[in-house]
């Protein structure tokens, strides 16, 4: 299963990235961008804002477990 949150942490931090940063990009509070980071699923209108400040595919996660889970 996906752990959408961790899986944005994590890129947030390859990035070098702050959260502060990463904050001001969404329009957010820093407490907000905590919460998050411990979300297993978000609303798909925000991963998308997410994907694009970050320059990353975030739905390609789900897309491959999707895929993993099918019979070829």
């Amino acid at each position: 299963m996906v752990h959408i949150g961790q899986l944005i942490e994590q890129e947030l931090r390859r990035q070098r990235r702050s959260v502060s940063w990463f904050a001001k990009e969404l329009y957010c509070d820093r407490t907000n961008v905590y919460k998050l980071f411990r979300k297993e699923s978000i609303d798909t209108l925000l991963l998308y804002r997410i994907s694009m400040v970050l320059s990353h595919d975030f739905f390609k996660y789900y897309t491959d477990e999707f895929s993993e889970g099918q019979d070829l």
